[in-house]
This record gives structure tokens, C-alpha cells and sequence, in this order.
């Protein structure tokens, strides 16, 4: 199924040379309405005349989540604000505050972008979808909700949180689709079997999960617990909240490139070759209020360009592994907490909820902690077994990490449970 297959099943030549126009439009729009870009370009030595194809998208510099933090609140606005019709915001909780602001048709092509995507994994107007994500300047759940709405579907606008609440409504009003964090999926399950109730008897078939890295190994847990189909979607509140999603096929995240230009790149800004893991770099070629010249995200991932077997034609981004600015550095090795958890969840022994505890010891060396909970089926009181378990852990963690990390199991239900993202590190080494 397709929502626009004249788009979505555009030739490649058709695609690229849509984008060409498209970026040569953008870059001009850019100088002309947004003091920020007309000033960068300038520090940059770029006339806007330069920028002839995409093979020109190089000489364009970065921009950062600290361009929008110095410009806050409306410095990176291309249109005045008697034209936007809604903010949104991050929550600045390490910083001011990233505002993004969204004209009419900005809106509209989110709503579209989403609903193709909706499309693609299986979505369609019979479903009942029940949106867990926050509502609010937090684009999550407004952007589900619109999308859901535009194809056709029953919304169920319960936002993030009140479990009980969840599952009593899942149940009663026969939800068939669930959006929310995957951390948040695994809590509900747990939730709903303490309390008796197998998500598998309900009309639940489908769960579209994200805002948080989580790996192939939490997708078969997920699936496993509560017998439904798990898709990854991703989308950042600088781009406009949930964008892209796996089709049918699973085989990574299809990126609308009539709308995004995508790059990846090393951490010196280079592109890597194909195939290559490095950081999703993000051109928006239709924006209005706040167009984004190679907006770097943060996300690292790989891209496939390769046709999928579904028949679109766009570019694909591969699960994210992680976060450039989440990597931990422990004695000198890079660290992911994305690679721990794809280890823990190969384990059957290990539970699905962890954490990660960063000391420095008076040696000055860093030690690593990870608290891992036992699995309900896997419960032991015998010491000797705990302790072959922890070292089984360790061996696997570091085979992979290539630095060691003390292993703690505890027992279910211990580690903190979160109904938002979750978080997943603690790093004492700053305090």
C-alpha cells in the first residue's frame, strides 16, 4: 500500500534532479529571509549562485544544535511570526531551549510525510491507534495524531504515562496500533502481567516505537511478550517530531528524499563510504519557517540507497546505533550504550531493564557498572548461580566493548521503570 506511489516510486533520476531544484530554492530562500544563513554564508566565502546540483552540497557548512541555542528564540526563522501557526520546543534541560517554528504547510508536509509512512508499516484507516507519546511542545504525540487522522484512523489520544489506564483502554476500546517509547512497551507488558492481563488477547497487532535507540534484540523481546509486529520510527523536534518508519519489509527507515536530503559523515564532517556507520546529517528542502542546511543530528546510522523490495525508491537510514553526544568514553574505548543492550537482550537469563554507572576510582581509572535485572524465569536464590551468571555477562560485554565492566544482577522488578524515555546512564565521573 502507498499514499502517493507517483512519489514514492519515483525514479531515481526524477528524485535526484526534484531535489537539485529544490536545494538551488532552498539556498536562495535561505539568504534572502534567514539572517543566520545569510551571515554564515558569508563567513563561508558561498553565494547562493554557487549551489548548482548536489554534488554543490559540500561547500554548505554544518549547522548544530548550538546554532538554534545562540539564536533562541527566532533568530533562525526565515518567515515572520505572523506566519507560523505553532512552536514547538525541546526542554532545555541541558541548555536553552531548541524552538522550532512551523507555518501552514510546514504542518502539511509532517502530516504527509507521516501518513506515507504510517502506510508503509501496515497502518491503515480501519486501525485503532493509541498514541503514548507526550503531547504538548513535545512533538511526539501531535505528530501521530495528526497523521493517524489524515489516513483515516481512530485516534486514542491518551499521551505518555497512567499505565492502568493504558491497558484498560487498550482493552475496552479494542486499540490495534500502540506509538510509544520501546522502554515504555516493555514497562506496559510487564505492567499488564503482573495485573493479570495477556496482551495477546487483545486486538493489539502493531506497535510503532521510538524517540530512543533501542536494538533488533528489544524488537524480538517486545514481539516475543505481547505477540504483536514492532516497527521503528524516527524523527528529531528540529526536523518536526516523527518522520520516518520501516515499511513491511524491515529493512530500514525510509527517509522522503522529495523532502530531506540525507548525508552521513565521519566525525571530522567527511563523508563516509557506503555502508559506513557515521552521523545522519539532515537538509530540509521544504521548510519554511525554519529551513535546515545540513542540520547535523546527532544520530549515527547507515544508509542504503539501494531500491527496497517494497518498490519506493527513497533512501533508507538503517536502526539508529546510537547518539554522538551519548557515547560513553570508558578508559579510552567508545562505548554505546545501544552495544550493551544489544548484548544484555541475547541473554535469556537477563530481564529487560538495566542500567549504566560511571565512577572514576581513586586510581583515577574508569569503572563501569552495569545493573542488570534477572529474568523472571530465570530467578535464582543460589549465590553460586548469580555469581556464574554475572561473569557469563561480563565475558559477552566485553568480547564486544573490547573494556571491562562489572557485572550486578538483581532481581525483577528492582531498576527504575520509565514512562517517557528512558534513561539509562548515570555518570558519576562529572559530579
Amino acid at each position: 500500500m502507498y499514499w502517493d506511489p507517483s512519489i514514492e516510486k519515483m525514479p531515481l533520476k526524477d528524485l535526484k534532479a526534484l531535489q537539485e531544484r529544490r536545494l538551488r530554492a532552498l539556498v536562495h530562500l535561505a539568504y534572502e529571509y534567514s539572517p543566520f544563513y545569510r551571515r554564515r554564508f558569508k563567513e563561508a566565502g558561498i553565494n547562493p549562485w554557487d549551489i548548482r546540483g548536489l554534488e554543490d552540497l559540500t561547500k554548505l557548512p554544518f549547522t548544530k544544535k548550538q546554532d538554534l541555542r545562540d539564536n533562541y528564540p527566532f533568530g533562525m526563522f526565515a518567515v515572520p511570526t505572523s506566519q507560523i501557526v505553532r512552536f514547538h520546543a525541546s526542554s532545555g534541560t541541558t541548555g536553552k531551549p531548541t524552538v522550532v517554528g512551523y507555518t501552514s504547510n510546514d504542518i502539511n508536509v509532517w502530516v504527509e510525510s507521516l501518513c506515507r509512512s504510517l502506510i508503509a508499516c501496515g497502518v491503515s484507516r480501519n486501525d485503532i491507534m493509541q498514541i503514548a507519546y507526550g503531547y504538548g511542545l513535545f512533538t511526539g504525540g501531535l505528530g501521530f495524531h495528526y497523521a493517524a487522522e489524515r489516513l483515516g484512523a481512530t485516534v486514542i489520544p491518551i499521551s505518555a504515562g497512567n499505565t492502568q489506564r493504558q491497558i484498560e483502554l487498550m482493552k475496552d476500546l479494542h486499540t490495534t496500533v500502540l506509538a510509544c517509547t520501546p522502554s515504555y512497551m516493555l514497562y506496559l507488558a510487564e505492567f499488564a502481567s503482573n495485573n493479570g492481563v495477556d496482551l495477546r488477547e487483545t486486538k493489539l497487532r502493531m506497535g510503532i516505537f521510538g524517540a530512543e535507540p533501542w536494538s533488533e534484540e528489544t524488537r524480538k523481546r517486545i514481539e516475543e511478550k505481547t505477540g504483536i509486529d514492532a516497527f521503528d520510527v524516527y524523527g528529531t523536534s528540529e526536523l518536526s517530531g516523527p518522520l520516518f518508519t520501516e515499511c513491511v519489509e524491515r529493512n530500514g527507515l525510509h527517509v522522503w528524499a522529495d523532502h530531506f536530503l540525507i548525508e552521513i559523515v565521519d566525525e571530522n564532517g567527511e563523508p563516509v563510504g557506503e555502508g559506513e556507520r557515521g552521523e545522519l546529517v539532515v537538509t530540509t528542502l521544504t521548510k519554511e519557517a525554519m529551513p535546515l542546511i545540513r542540520w547535523k543530528t546527532g544520530d549515527i546510522t547507515i544508509m542504503e540507497e539501494e531500491k527496497c523490495n517494497c518498490g519506493r525508491t527513497h533512501p533508507r537510514i538503517m536502526r539508529i546505533l546510537g547518539r554522538a553526544d551519548d557515547m560513553l568514553i570508558v578508559r579510552g574505548v567508545n562505548v554505546f550504550p545501544s552495544q550493551i543492550e544489544h548484548v544484555l537482550m541475547q541473554i535469556p537469563e537477563v530481564g529487560e531493564h538495566y542500567m549504566i554507572i560511571l565512577d572514576r576510582a581513586e586510581s583515577g581509572l574508569d569503572e563501569m557498572t552495569i545493573q542488570v535485572e534477572l529474568a523472571e524465569k530465570a530467578f535464582s536464590d543460589k549465590v553460586s548461580d548469580i555469581l556464574k551468571l554475572e561473569e557469563k555477562i561480563a565475558e559477552k560485554l566485553k568480547s564486544v566493548l573490547n573494556v571491562w565492566a562489572k557485572v550486578e544482577v538483581v532481581n525483577p522488578g528492582t531498576l527504575q521503570r520509565f514512562e517517557g524515555k528512558a534513561k539509562r546512564v548515570i555518570d558519576r565521573r562529572k559530579i
